[in-house]
């Protein structure tokens, strides 16, 4: 009897798909930088906690459903789009099959199969139109018809990661803050920790992440407060 050789997975990958890691990441950072420069900019201008609380609040529910809505329809249109472009290469699969077989073979060429090979495996994958479409959108699109984002997903990911960002620098005037130092302590903290976190996911080291978001909420953050500041009274 004969043996069966099965291949050994000697390595894992991330979880990147499904549309939820982008939303994400990008809905954190952004209701975290966003809402920390709001909160800045009106305590820069406002010597009422009230207000800050108030515009902080608003940052929050504002911009957490302006980012899912945003991400819902932006990655809608990218799903509606790509099936376009996969039924115009069924299309072409079912009038033009030799040219697109042809069309094939020579995708594996220019990736370094020999062209009698590439033209076998070309023969072979076009057997199956279903395997075909996919291998064709593949090649021609870089799009995997199969597993394309979810819009929900990337919806409610981004609503609840913006949420999450925007309370840390409002959550210290709900506890009675009434100066900018304890909210910006929090915000450096929490900026440098959810990069540091999106480094599980990428090659980056865990400091480098930190650091790069660090400085780029920090920069927003002064410059929001600078434009405060010029059109009130900075409150020490």
């Amino acid at each position: 009897m004969g043996t069966t050789t099965e291949a050994e997975i000697h390595h894992q990958h991330r979880d990147v798909g499904g549309g939820w890691l982008r939303p994400t990441v990008f809905g954190a950072m952004d209701g975290l930088v966003s809402n920390f420069a709001l909160v800045a900019g009106v305590a820069a201008a406002s010597s009422s906690g009230t207000q800050v609380t108030l515009a902080g609040w608003a940052g929050l529910v504002g911009g957490a459903f302006s980012m899912a809505a945003g991400e819902f329809i932006s990655v809608r249109s990218q799903n509606e789009s790509t099936a376009a472009e996969v039924e115009v290469e069924r299309r072409e699969l079912l009038t033009n099959a030799a040219a697109e077989q042809a069309e094939l073979a020579q995708a594996f060429v220019a990736k370094g199969v020999d062209a009698d090979i590439a033209a076998i495996v070309a023969a072979q994958l076009s057997r199956d139109p279903d395997q075909a479409l996919l291998v064709h959108a593949r090649e021609e699109l870089g799009v995997d018809p199969k597993q394309l984002p979810s819009p929900a997903v990337a919806a409610a990911s981004s609503l609840a990661s913006f949420a999450l960002g925007a309370f840390v620098p409002l959550l210290p005037y709900l506890l009675g803050a009434t100066t900018i130092v304890v909210p910006a302590v929090l915000a450096v903290v929490a900026l440098f920790a959810a990069g540091a976190v999106t480094s599980r996911f990428t090659s980056r080291s865990w400091w480098f992440a930190g650091a790069r978001q660090l400085a780029f909420g920090l920069a927003a953050a002064a410059v929001t407060y600078g434009v405060g500041a010029a059109f009130g009274a900075t409150v020490g």
